[in-house]
């Protein structure tokens, strides 16, 4: 595998050198994932930093209840990790399972720790990567408090068509915050306009 798409990843979140880009591209290791599999699963400690060059994995956890809930999606172009299992090293809340064949590349927390304290333009990647996830998680929240079903299924339409290609209904419900039967009453009456 070539990394030339983790280094234009790289380049895009924040201007770096390359030298400094193919440094920091060479630390990272080839990964597949088989459809099915799990990146991390929950109670196990999240050791790899994934950039998901091709592919679409689904972050879940299970509510009081015992139903599934998708708390989030990737796919091609996006880093993959549990923040707070990654981070601190403490055992996953969440499954991350592949609902396609998946490659990239990835490095693990330590390797991450040696690059944040070694390459300063790592650091700001890292930021980068960081502030656009806490950005994207506060306004799935607020959409979740201030939003109806219908404005949040429009603006996943806009934002994340993606999701809709590869996900199954069930998946982009609990997403979403509402009932299969729900979303298949949403999507009936936007058709119908």
């Amino acid at each position: 595998m070539d990394r030339i798409h983790l280094i234009k990843f790289i380049e895009n979140v924040v201007p770096i050198p390359r030298p400094r880009v193919e440094e920091i591209a060479a630390a990272f290791q080839p990964m597949t994932i088989g459809k099915d599999e799990y990146f991390i699963k929950s109670g196990k400690v999240s050791h790899n930093y994934l950039f998901l060059e091709k592919g679409f994995i689904r972050a879940f956890t299970f509510d009081l209840e015992g139903n599934e809930v998708t708390t989030e999606f990737y796919s091609d172009n996006q880093v993959v990790f549990e923040v707070g299992s990654f981070f601190r090293q403490t055992p996953s809340k969440e499954d991350f399972q592949a609902l396609e064949n998946c490659s990239g590349w990835y490095i693990t927390y330590d390797q991450l720790q040696t690059l944040f304290h070694t390459i300063y333009e790592f650091r700001e990647f890292g930021r980068m990567i960081l502030v656009r996830g806490f950005i994207s998680f506060k306004q799935r929240t607020l959409s979740l408090i201030n939003e109806t079903a219908e404005q949040r299924y429009e603006t996943l339409i806009q934002s994340r068509p993606e999701i809709l290609q590869k996900a199954p209904l069930k998946f982009i419900a609990s997403y979403l915050g509402i009932t299969d039967s729900s979303l298949s009453r949403i999507r009936r009456d936007l058709t119908r306009k």
